[in-house]
């Protein structure tokens, strides 16, 4: 895919430096977009494997994100889960050309489309 091709989604600096910010969709859950100390973006599914806590809302270390309800690890290039604890929320393709972050739309308008972001249940 030419770069042209790709959507700008914003400048790398109007990424938090070790936070991210979220991409709104026509259909599906929000991506996040995360920005690492090294000025790395990376791209996932607002959405922990585990309980469904917003990734966005974590904060990012190395190449890695901790999630804001149970503090999961999760890989922010591959979208999985760091080991003892297991499963992957969808990464996205990224890239950043003349600081501008870019994402393919192909895969916005296609992956996890059907994904559910988390409802609280009762209260007991």
């Amino acid at each position: 895919m030419k770069s042209q091709d790709w959507q700008v989604i914003c400048r790398v600096e109007d990424i938090p430096v070790l936070g991210a910010r979220r991409v709104a969709r026509e259909r599906g859950m929000d991506v996040a977009v995360f920005r690492n100390d090294q000025d790395q973006v990376f791209a996932l599914l607002d959405r922990c494997p585990h309980k469904g806590g917003p990734l966005s809302q974590g904060i990012v270390f190395g190449t890695s994100v901790a999630c804001p309800l149970h503090n999961w690890s999760i890989g922010l290039d591959d979208g999985c889960a760091k080991a003892p604890d297991e499963g992957c929320t969808q990464r996205f393709s990224c890239r950043v050309e003349s600081g501008e972050v870019l994402l393919d739309p192909v895969e916005l308008a296609t992956l996890a489309i059907d994904a559910q972001p988390t409802k609280a249940g009762p209260c007991r």
